[in-house]
Parts: C-alpha cells; sequence; structure tokens
C-alpha cells in the first residue's frame, strides 16, 4: 500500500492513541515525577551510580571465574543499603520496574497480536507460558 505524505495507517493512529493513553496513567505519571526527582537529586544519583558500578565490577569478576571476597560484598550491601535508605533512589528504582511491567505488558501482547493474527486472550497468554501483564 502505498500512502500519500501526510497519510497515517489506522494502526500508527491507534499506537499513538495507546501511547497517550499510557502517558495519561496515574502510576506512570507518577513514576516519570519520581524519576525526574531523582534525576535532580545529586546525592542519590551518586549512590545509585557508585552502587551500579561496584555491582558491574563485581558481575565481571563472577564472569571471569573469580571469587568475591567478603569485604567486596560487604561493600555492596553497604552501598545497595545507602541507595535503599535514600528516597528519590527506592522510588526511582521503583519506578524503572514500573516502566518495565509497561513495556512488557505492551510488547506481549503486540507480540501476541502479530502471532495470533488477532487479539489473544488471557487463555492464549496462559498455552504459551507468558505473563498478558493484567492482575
Amino acid at each position: 500500500m502505498t500512502y500519500i505524505i501526510g497519510e497515517t495507517a489506522t494502526y500508527e493512529e491507534k499506537t499513538r492513541d495507546l501511547c497517550e493513553a499510557i502517558l495519561e496513567d496515574p502510576k506512570l505519571k507518577a513514576a516519570f515525577a519520581d524519576i525526574e526527582s531523582f534525576l535532580a537529586n545529586d546525592i542519590a544519583k551518586d549512590a545509585f551510580s557508585a552502587m551500579q558500578q561496584k555491582g558491574e565490577e563485581l558481575q565481571a569478576k563472577q564472569q571471569a571465574g573469580m571469587e568475591l571476597t567478603a569485604g567486596e560484598v560487604e561493600e555492596f550491601n553497604k552501598l545497595r543499603e545507602g541507595v535503599e535508605s535514600n528516597q528519590e533512589a527506592r522510588a526511582f528504582l521503583e519506578a524503572q520496574e514500573q516502566m518495565h511491567q509497561v513495556q512488557t505488558t505492551v510488547n506481549s501482547w503486540v507480540g501476541m497480536t502479530m502471532e495470533l493474527g488477532r487479539v489473544p486472550t488471557e487463555e492464549d497468554f496462559k498455552a504459551s507460558g507468558e505473563s498478558c501483564g493484567t492482575g
């Protein structure tokens, strides 16, 4: 099918509508606000960055077949506790999880629709072993 410049396909319009609906969800609005709050807080960002960097170092060490020392694990745990005790950093982690859940749900529904050639049911998701993202 050939489109005239400026013409959009129905699925593009519906996808845009879906995106607008997602952005209007109160939980996601709160998640976006939590992310903005985190990004404005240098202490929270530094704590999160230090924890993430140490986690990556330890993971690389494990993947290289090296054992972690008790001191390294303790250092990481202290960094993690620092992040968990910081309201903005904790809210940021929760917001990331919320965003991931939405993305997973949308991807599951669209993928299953393309696979089946129809809108899937909850039974379709159960049969495939995938989550439909509800509940």
